[in-house]
Parts: C-alpha cells; sequence; structure tokens
C-alpha cells in the first residue's frame, strides 16, 4: 500500500499540489456513504482543521453519492484518484487531439456527478445567483454536457480516419510502438535512437501527445517508432477510452517495445499493469521487446540480479539499455533489424538493365544481397517486404523467382 501512496502524492505534486498529511485505513469493503468508516471520516475531519489543508484527494475512486456526503461533512473539494489524473491530463494536453481526448474523459466522468458539483461551487463561492441552482439549472447543464460530449466524439472520430489515413500511407514501412508506465524514460529512448528533438522531462505523464519518428537501424534499413501516452495503476477507464484513437498506433505496430524503469523497485506490478491496459485493448498478442531502460542507474550486482530475476519469470525477449548511453541502443536496433528481416521475403527478382527504377526501389525499400548479370537482365537477390513483393508483381517485365 506504501507504493500506491508515494504514488498519489507524486502524482499530487505533478498537479501543483501539496500534501499536509496523509490518512490511512484498510478496510473489507468501502463504506457506501463515505467509502471509509465513519469514525475515520471523523478523524480525517478533525485533521484537516488541524493541518489548514483545503483539499482531500483519495486514492481510491468514490461514487458520486460518496463524494457529495465527504464534501458535506469535510466542508472542503475531495478528489478521488480518477479525477486527479484527469486534472492532470488537462494541463499536460498539447495538441488539439489530447486536448478533445482529455475533455471527452472529463466530461463523461462529470457527467454522474454534476449534482455534486454544483453543491460545492454554490457552497465554497456562494453569492447572488449561486445559491441554490436547482433542478431546472442541473438538467439543463446535463443536456449540454451530453450536446458536447457527442460533439467531442464527432471531432474525435474524424481524427481517427485522419490517423487511419496516416497510417495507411506508412503501409509497407516497418513500425513499433513504444508501451509502458508512466515515467519508464519512453520520450527520452525515442530522442536517443532518432536524434529528434524531443520535450523530455522527469515527471508524470510529462507528455500526452504521440509522436513518430524515423530511426536508422543500420544496414539500408529504418523503421517508424512511436511514443504513445504512459500507463498508471487504475488508469481512468474515460481516459482509455478517449485516447483508443491515439493508442490504434500500437495496435498497427509490427513490434511493441515494453520500456521498463530498471531502476524502480516496483517494476514488476508496473509490468503488470501495462499488460493488463494491452489486453483490455486487446494488444497482448502483438509481438514483444521488454527493454529495460536506466540501468546507468544500477550497479552490476543489481543488473545481473535483474537479468536473473527475468530468465525466471519471463519468457518475452528483453534488452538492457540506458538512454544516456549510446553504445546501448545497439542492442534496440539490432533487436528492431532482427525483427524487420523476420518479415521479409527473401527472393530472387529478374529485371532489365534499364530498369534503373525498380533498382533503385530495391535498394531504398528492402535489402539487396547480391547481383548477377545475364545479359539483358539482371538477377538481384533481395529481402523485401511482402508490400513491396506485391507492387512488383504488378509491374511488365519484372520475374519474381523463391531463393533457395
Amino acid at each position: 500500500m506504501e507504493e500506491h501512496l508515494e504514488e498519489l502524492v507524486r502524482l499530487t505534486q505533478t498537479a501543483g499540489g501539496e500534501v499536509s498529511s496523509i490518512l490511512r485505513q484498510r478496510i473489507d469493503r468501502p463504506n457506501p456513504r463515505f467509502h471509509i468508516g465513519t469514525g475515520k471520516a471523523q478523524e480525517l475531519k478533525i485533521l484537516l482543521g488541524e493541518s489548514g489543508a483545503n483539499l482531500v484527494i483519495f486514492d481510491e475512486d468514490l461514487s458520486p453519492a460518496q463524494g457529495k456526503n465527504l464534501e458535506d461533512l469535510l466542508e472542503v473539494r475531495v478528489l478521488d484518484r480518477t479525477e486527479l489524473i484527469l486534472d492532470i491530463f488537462a494541463t499536460r494536453a498539447q495538441s488539439r487531439e489530447a486536448k478533445l481526448q482529455v475533455e471527452l474523459a472529463q466530461l463523461e466522468y462529470l457527467l454522474p456527478r454534476l449534482r455534486r458539483m454544483w453543491t460545492h461551487l454554490s457552497r465554497i463561492r456562494g453569492g447572488i445567483g449561486l445559491r441554490g441552482p436547482g433542478e431546472t439549472q442541473l438538467e439543463t447543464d446535463r443536456r449540454l454536457i451530453g450536446t458536447r460530449i457527442s460533439d467531442l466524439k464527432t471531432k474525435l472520430r474524424d481524427v481517427a480516419k485522419a490517423r487511419a489515413v496516416q497510417r495507411k500511407a506508412r503501409e509497407g514501412e516497418f513500425r513499433a510502438a513504444l508501451v509502458g508506465y508512466t515515467n519508464a524514460g519512453k520520450s527520452s529512448l525515442l530522442r536517443a535512437l532518432s536524434g529528434a528533438d524531443l520535450f523530455v522531462e522527469d515527471r508524470l505523464f510529462a507528455t500526452l501527445d504521440s509522436a513518430t519518428r524515423m530511426v536508422d537501424l543500420g544496414s539500408g534499413h529504418q523503421a517508424l517508432v512511436t511514443d504513445t501516452v504512459g500507463f498508471i495503476r487504475k488508469l481512468p477507464h474515460h481516459l482509455i477510452a478517449s485516447f483508443r484513437s491515439t493508442l490504434e498506433e500500437a495496435r498497427e505496430a509490427d513490434l511493441l517495445l515494453h520500456i521498463i524503469d530498471a531502476s524502480d523497485p516496483d517494476w514488476e506490478e508496473h509490468r503488470d499493469v501495462v499488460h493488463e491496459v494491452l489486453e483490455e485493448l486487446d494488444l497482448t498478442r502483438r509481438p514483444q521487446l521488454l527493454v529495460f531502460n536506466k540501468i546507468d542507474r544500477l550497479t552490476h550486482g543489481e543488473e545481473d540480479g535483474l537479468r536473473t530475476r527475468i530468465r525466471t519469470i519471463d519468457q518475452t525477449p528483453s534488452v538492457f539499455v540506458s538512454a544516456h548511453r549510446s553504445e546501448s541502443l545497439h542492442k534496440v536496433r539490432d533487436a528492431l533489424k532482427a525483427r524487420l528481416r523476420a518479415g521479409l521475403r527473401h527472393l530472387k527478382i529478374s529485371i532489365s538493365v534499364a530498369d534503373g527504377e525498380t533498382m533503385a526501389t530495391l535498394y531504398r525499400e528492402g535489402e539487396v544481397l547480391g547481383q548477377e548479370s545475364k545479359g539483358s537482365r539482371v538477377e538481384v537477390e533481395v529481402r523485401i517486404p511482402e508490400s513491396l513483393k506485391g507492387r512488383l508483381e504488378q509491374k511488365p517485365g519484372i520475374e519474381i523467382l523463391e531463393a533457395t
């Protein structure tokens, strides 16, 4: 439980809050009225009076009734974990798509809690026009929110269509997607692999917008690598649904790079959390590579122990790297290149010596292993994607043979 509370403290700090005190309670089942027990709720009220705090954050999700009852008792704003994460996402959203996604998640969360929000506003701000908004205003707001939710979903469907067009244009390219727990170092790793200038910061949910960059794998091979939003314990379902179009990038990937913070003592739980989210998105069948990042923070003994632990609990291929040690990144590039090559067709292609366009395409999109002149034609031994093979089959004057 301590790890969960430590993470809640970090989330609070990320949102700009300062934690004055922590109150714990173990319960067999949530209290229908306050989630916590009645006595503990009274203890919390006393603690608030002593500390002067003006906000209470629960690590668990609260029902609309529990939230209202707690605010009536405590006379301060009460947030649950989901609402806190939604608030952080709202401050982090930069692109139009991310802003739409976050707003949709917030409104879907808000709708069943509208009465509590109005009551809180009336009590805290007071004043003419804010006392007792009444059922008429509540129903008006419900309709407005419902209309806005419908509008946001329409706009996000348009965004999803645009993303689908972009993915269509990338067909034939080898694609990988970075997934992982928040702050595992995905953006740092993509920046180190691609050399691109990406925003990187050591904090939870530093970036929400997916970024795709070309990564040179060597030997003439390249991969399109996409960074995705970080996961976290109890990631709100509204957010998963709203960010589904962004996470479609992972669905289309040839390989998922599951980035794990090797220096985090809770890495096993974080790995399981990511697996659960991937399961919810129906992505667990995608080929995966575990990338243990931040090994520069480990001693040699700790790294050896980690390698031994991995061999005993997970058969998924894994590599150990640091985004700050460029010499270690060849392991990721080699793994990407091996996966790319595994998906290539090994063929011999006979073309006219005058067909410079096809020869250039083979060098640009495939791997030329050798060539042999045969009079007016040249026989080229290559590894190429299935999509390129299909295009070549449509061109006259080209003969494709299976390599021996």
